[in-house]
């Protein structure tokens, strides 16, 4: 299944942590974000990837042409320099194509530039390219398939220092809770679509305001709440988190650290199969 991940974002308010580079390319560890991300697909058999470029999409490029992957993984060094072995790679089996989707694009501009690369498919996956989460997969792709809609997003409580305020007509203050306490859910920005979202969308359209307004009139859009691990990274402070996570090792969203239970086994599985079905 194709992984559309909307890499065009400039990154404004981690400019410490990113210095010019775009969004995804901000340093987590020895990798990028983006890295990360798909690594995150790839450790559920997803590895064919459509990435929407914009703000400084060559530095993206650049990464990928360029990558040596002895720089972070383990390797034996022989016959005087002369021979590499490597004891782990990261990257053999993805296939990754680059789209220049325009600098100033917005999310469903980038999405209706790519159609011609998914709009055959059955199903596709997509993704904001500035989170991450330890979400099993399958879980998103099996609310598409048994709710019937055309787009499912992951849900998340709002990972933040901010305080919600209750207030009466009159001022007067009724309550103050922590945002990630609140009965509150936010867009985590893991999507799961059929081919029929461009169906839903019209040029010059922002993917979440028109597109969505018209799945949900039409009862056509599911969500997936998830209260395990998930992290926006759109601060410095953000980055510092997935840093000080990093440094535990393994990360929550390092899944190919972490061995599967037997039980996510079987529903990965299962999955497999209501796919095949479904296309």
């Amino acid at each position: 299944m194709k992984v559309v991940l909307f890499c065009g974002g400039q990154g404004l308010r981690m400019r410490d942590a990113a210095g010019d580079l775009p969004k995804p390319m901000v340093p987590v560890g020895h990798r990028p974000l983006l890295w990360h991300l798909m690594k995150y697909y790839a450790y559920w058999g997803h590895t064919e990837f459509v990435l929407c470029l914009g703000y400084r999409g060559a530095a993206i490029k650049e990464f990928f042409v360029n990558y040596s992957e002895w720089i972070t993984n383990d390797f034996v060094l022989s016959e005087g320099g002369r021979s590499l072995e490597l004891l782990r790679r990261d990257l053999d089996e993805w296939r990754i194509t680059f789209v220049d989707t325009g600098p100033n694009a917005s999310i469903g501009e980038r999405l209706l530039a790519v159609r011609p690369l998914v709009e055959n498919e059955p199903m596709f996956l997509a993704n904001y390219s500035d989170g991450l989460t330890d979400c099993p997969l399958p879980m998103i792709l099996d609310r598409l398939l048994e709710t019937k809609a055309v787009g499912v997003c992951m849900t998340a409580r709002p990972n933040s220092s901010l305080h919600l305020v209750r207030h009466a007509p009159n001022g007067l203050v009724t309550g103050v809770v922590d945002a990630e306490e609140a009965d509150t859910w936010v867009n985590a920005g893991f999507f799961a679509f059929r081919s029929q979202i461009f169906d839903y969308m019209r040029p010059g359209e922002e993917l979440v305001a028109e597109p969505f307004r018209r799945l949900i009139a039409a009862g056509k859009l599911a969500a997936l709440p998830y209260k395990g691990f998930w992290r926006c990274c759109d601060t410095f402070k953000d980055v510092q988190s997935l840093e000080a996570l990093l440094a535990r090792s393994p990360a929550p969203w390092e899944l190919w650290r972490h061995p599967v239970p037997e039980a996510l086994d079987v529903d990965t599985r299962r999955f497999t199969r209501q796919a095949r079905l479904a296309s």
